[in-house]
């Protein structure tokens, strides 16, 4: 299957109610509107394919550039171009896929993590927090989680907003993980305030990190 036929799929399987559901969460306007579910069946049925990867990646639309991910081969990615593509993306939704089918498989997503913990750039450092999440809960030898709470701290409040996200689900890992620091991150997230009146909807947990923490903590007993 080429770059076009692809393209021709993915406006047959386009529905207006994913476009407008998009659209509230700050999507693209260059879209089909695919269900995620669609989107997962057709990577299945291409398989692992890196160069029509790349070429959908560079339709800029944002249905070709998830299914991307699901084609993409990690490792052929250097770092630089890891660099670009996470400083260049503007979909929080289409940053967490890459995240999730790519730059988390990448052998070198250490360094990565490394280097966007110090950029300036809002969606870099969204994919550094992001990074460091995931160490915090799988890997956390050698993390300095007390440093990682005075960063929280000095800078949560006043994050951009896409960054704040994973900033703050680092903070709750913390607090759910580390009993030893589980007082003090309730401490920060009440201090601060992050999240707090955030619109939950009925039966989900809230993003707000003092609640967030009370609630999986008690829950595993």
């Amino acid at each position: 299957m080429n770059k076009d036929e692809v393209m021709s799929q993915l406006e047959a399987l386009g529905s207006e109610k994913v476009r407008e559901m998009h659209a509230r969460h700050g999507a693209c306007e260059n879209q089909f509107g695919v269900k995620m579910g669609d989107l997962r069946t057709l990577a299945k049925s291409i398989k692992l394919n890196h160069s029509l990867a790349l070429e959908l990646w560079q339709t800029g639309n944002l249905d070709a550039m998830l299914l991307a991910t699901l084609l993409m081969r990690p490792k052929e990615f250097s770092l630089e171009e890891l660099d670009a593509m996470v400083a260049a993306l503007t979909s929080s939704l289409l940053a967490d896929w890459l995240g999730t089918h790519v730059i988390k498989l990448h052998p070198q997503k250490e360094q990565l993590r490394q280097r966007w913990m110090q950029s300036d750039q809002p969606m870099t450092q969204r994919a550094g927090w992001s990074l460091t999440t995931e160490r915090i809960i799988k890997s956390p030898q050698g993390l300095d989680l007390a440093a990682l709470l005075d960063r929280i701290e000095a800078e949560l409040g006043s994050a951009p907003a896409l960054a704040q996200w994973t900033m703050n689900y680092s903070l709750a890992e913390i607090g759910i993980h580390f009993p030893e620091h589980r007082e003090r991150a309730l401490a920060i997230g009440e201090k601060l305030g992050v999240f707090r009146d955030y619109p939950t909807p009925k039966g989900c947990t809230s993003p707000y990190a003092p609640l967030w923490i009370a609630v999986i903590v008690n829950r595993q007993g």
